[in-house]
């Protein structure tokens, strides 16, 4: 089992990912339990960009499960490639042997994470879009690190366990099983305070006054009534990006009511509209 204290394992951040003690903590703990960390929260609290910070900060390869609606386990366990061996059955010019079915084996992403020769970092995205018999049969297969393939009779056994990342939207529930064999946290969105550091990582030669007024008008946005999808961080950082690349922009504007670019930060038109009404009624701070 991992040792926490551990320094080769002990992740405290990466160079843009933000994060606090409670995170760093409960990341560190279930790595060293070695248990699936189950991250809940709005889209742009950084669920995703997560594993990605710890796969840098701890030098850990990436594998990356994005899950779909329509998805079976066996998916993201291997695929056998039948239409491939039948032709090649049929026509007779290939290099690989037919007779062979692991000639036609493919490793899904669990697969992959599970065979690799170094330890990874296995980000399964999105879980609640899946039904509650894959959310089951997954944690049953990690729970083991082990599945069959059933068309060779042949067991395959993760050679290192993988520090594995859950992510949830929270559109649906996830069964009672589930939830026990995972640890949970919950990644609230960033707060005034918090952001201004998170501009700062990405944006450490930007003007402040742009940098704040920029955060201000932001929160201001994200709480115009009646707004169905809330600009995120990666919208912030777009926005900003976008504010600081025109030259006619200056940092008073945004004092002044001036929110050029909100098509940046809105990509549903009704959102967009009352964005723009409020906007034009200075209804922001």
């Amino acid at each position: 089992m991992t040792d926490i204290t551990n320094s080769d394992n002990h992740f405290s951040g990466a160079n843009k990912y933000i994060l606090d003690s409670e995170l760093a903590s409960i990341v560190n703990i279930s790595m060293a339990l070695e248990m699936p960390l189950l991250l809940k929260g709005e889209p742009g609290t950084g669920k995703t960009m997560l594993a990605y910070a710890i796969s840098e900060s701890l030098g850990m390869p990436l594998i990356v499960l994005n899950v779909k609606s329509s998805m079976k386990l066996i998916e993201a366990l291997y695929q056998y490639d039948t239409l491939t061996r039948l032709n090649d059955s049929r026509f007779g010019d290939s290099t690989r042997d037919v007779s062979n079915i692991e000639e036609y084996i493919k490793m899904g992403k669990i697969g992959q994470a599970f065979c690799a020769d170094k330890r990874t970092v296995l980000l399964i995205d999105e879980i609640d879009k899946a039904d509650t018999d894959f959310q089951d049969d997954m944690l049953d297969v990690l729970d083991q690190m082990q599945f069959d393939i059933i068309e060779t009779d042949k067991v395959i056994s993760a050679k290192q366990r993988p520090v594995i990342i859950i992510t949830s939207n929270a559109k649906k529930d996830l069964s009672d099983p589930f939830l026990g064999r995972c640890n949970f946290h919950h990644i609230a969105f960033p707060d005034p305070k918090m952001m201004r550091k998170v501009i700062g990582v990405h944006f450490p030669d930007i003007d402040k006054k742009l940098a704040q007024g920029a955060i201000d008008a932001f929160f201001g946005m994200r709480n115009i009534e009646g707004i169905e999808k809330k600009p995120a961080t990666r919208e912030l950082i777009n926005w900003i990006r976008a504010l600081d690349a025109d030259s006619d922009f200056h940092a008073k504007d945004i004092v002044k009511g001036k929110i050029p670019y909100l098509g940046v930060l809105f990509k549903k038109s009704p959102d967009y509209q009352r964005a723009k009404d409020a906007v034009s009624r200075r209804r922001l701070f």
